[in-house]
């Protein structure tokens, strides 16, 4: 994993985090790789790890067991849904739909390349 500069870290940390259970690899109840296994396997500093993690604690997406770590909540694949949702309707489909009133493209035509691009992923 490479870091971008758009991001904090710690932001990039908890997206991927969100990523494992959004994808299947984290379920509810399951432990997480610790904030010090992240630091190592990507050469961060700890507390920028721990920070990551504390944020999807705040949101409801992390809780921690006392002496064993963090873990995933039963809510956590809809908290994260939800709110991914809500910054793709806010912040990237109006940049979309003016794209598409840019270049013309009928919603009609837009469906159809969404049933076909949807059907190649």
């Amino acid at each position: 994993m490479n870091f971008n500069q758009e991001k904090p870290i710690f932001q990039q940390i908890a997206e991927m985090i969100e990523n494992q259970i959004l994808d299947g690899f984290l379920n509810a109840d399951e432990q997480t790789p610790s904030s010090n296994d992240f630091s190592n396997i990507y050469g961060i500093n700890p507390a920028t790890a721990r920070k990551g993690f504390s944020l999807l604690t705040d949101e409801g997406v992390l809780y921690k067991k006392r002496g064993m770590g963090m873990f995933v909540t039963n809510e956590a694949k809809e908290i994260i849904m939800e709110k991914r949702r809500n910054e793709f309707y806010t912040n990237r489909l109006p940049e979309i739909i003016k794209e598409i009133r840019r270049l013309n493209i009928p919603l009609d035509k837009l469906s159809e390349l969404l049933k076909e691009k949807d059907e190649e992923v």
